[in-house]
């Protein structure tokens, strides 16, 4: 009677779980406590974090891989992987990012950034934390070429570019990376607002901004079409993110598809964010996460964040010393491309200077701008260190 209750003890988790696995689980509760609690980015973090979870529940096998029998004319399933396992594959073949670009072009309004040009300059500038980031990983000597590319697209602020990159350049990393990710953006309203206020004076932000010109309907339609060629033809490996997104624009903007927009901006994005949350988080299991190259992921990730929006502060600024019309520093800012949330920031910032300052179209020109040069810059590094 003894032996068969002592066999079913040692068959539970309780039995193998690790102060590691413990940690891990601490971990995921944390980032629900801030998606929940704190309301940061609950939509990924909800789902990033009960992947953490169940990634870390011992012997509950949701990440095992199958196990096979491999003959000289024969393969065979033996056992089948797990759940999240056989999700995962859509991270790993870089399927499930693509289709989040989708959506968020057949919810991203371009006309603040067609209406005003100039915003692409500053929305290029934010990306200079992905590159000066890729810099100190590399001096770092903690890590390869191919793992500092995908580290330094985090300051990109782009969830789904990380992971795209990271899959491609550093699939062993994807975990960290990814959860730095996501969770730096949630963080951009804390973040932020220090650097904005260090690099501005208080007459800068105060600077109010002409009414953007209407954008017509041709233009709109236009704009996703000579994108995606100009981009695809400049940075070919970036194609299918740029792709993405502007098919989920033309789908907006062309008026004749009106149930493929609702799709892409509803059903498709909603789903593949569920799936690509949770397996994103399941990556994070102990062995993986509890590492020192985690420690400096993650230190790595928040001076991506500061350079980027540095970057685009700072060159509002001098753009400011060549322009008639001068432009509110802070929208640079919102050159990083967490939509809309950083071009709300730069609202907000502003308006606690001057409360009947309103930035927020304004800064959706930069905002949407960063969307496009995330990728671009994504594409570059593919380019440089894929082997």
């Amino acid at each position: 009677m003894v032996e068969p209750i002592l066999a079913f003890l040692n068959s539970t988790g309780f039995a193998a779980i690790t102060p590691g696995a413990v940690l891990m689980m601490a971990v995921a509760c944390l980032l629900l406590y801030l998606a929940i609690v704190k309301k940061f980015e609950p939509l990924l973090l909800v789902p990033i974090a009960f992947g953490v979870l169940l990634a870390n529940l011992p012997l509950a096998g949701m990440m095992a891989p199958p196990r096979l029998e491999v003959g000289e004319t024969f393969v065979r399933t033996v056992e089948p992987g797990g759940l999240l396992y056989y999700l995962y594959q859509g991270d790993s073949l870089g399927i499930f990012p693509p289709l989040i670009f989708l959506g968020v072009g057949a919810m991203t309004d371009f006309g603040p950034l067609i209406a005003n040009p100039k915003s692409l300059l500053l929305g290029a500038a934010a990306q200079l934390g992905i590159f000066l980031t890729f810099i100190g990983a590399v001096a770092s000597g903690l890590f390869t070429a191919q793992e500092a590319a995908s580290i330094g697209i985090i300051g990109g602020a782009d969830g789904p570019t990380a992971i795209f990159l990271s899959s491609k350049l550093a699939p062993h990393l994807l975990g960290p990376i990814a959860i730095a990710a996501y969770s730096y953006m949630a963080m951009v309203p804390i973040i932020q607002p220090p650097i904005m206020r260090l690099l501005t004076t208080k007459e800068e932000r105060m600077i109010r901004m002409t009414q953007l010109r209407e954008v017509g309907k041709r233009e709109r339609i236009l704009f996703p079409i000579v994108v995606t060629v100009v981009v695809s033809l400049m940075v070919p490996p970036a194609a299918t993110l740029i792709g993405m997104l502007m098919l989920g624009n033309l789908f907006r903007e062309c008026g004749v598809v009106a149930r493929l927009e609702d799709t892409a901006k509803n059903a498709l994005i909603n789903s593949i964010t569920i799936f690509l949350g949770v397996t994103v988080g399941a990556t994070a299991s102990a062995e993986r996460f509890l590492t020192v190259q985690t420690l400096a992921i993650l230190a790595l990730g928040v001076l991506a964040f500061a350079v980027g929006t540095a970057g685009g502060v700072l060159l509002a600024k001098l753009m400011n010393r060549f322009l008639k019309v001068p432009i509110n520093p802070l929208i640079g800012s919102a050159g990083v491309s967490a939509v809309p949330m950083a071009a709300r920031v730069s609202q907000v910032v502003g308006q606690h200077e001057d409360p009947g300052n309103f930035l927020l179209m304004h800064a959706m020109g930069p905002n949407v701008a960063g969307v496009i040069g995330s990728a671009v810059a994504a594409g570059v590094l593919l380019s440089l260190f894929s082997t």
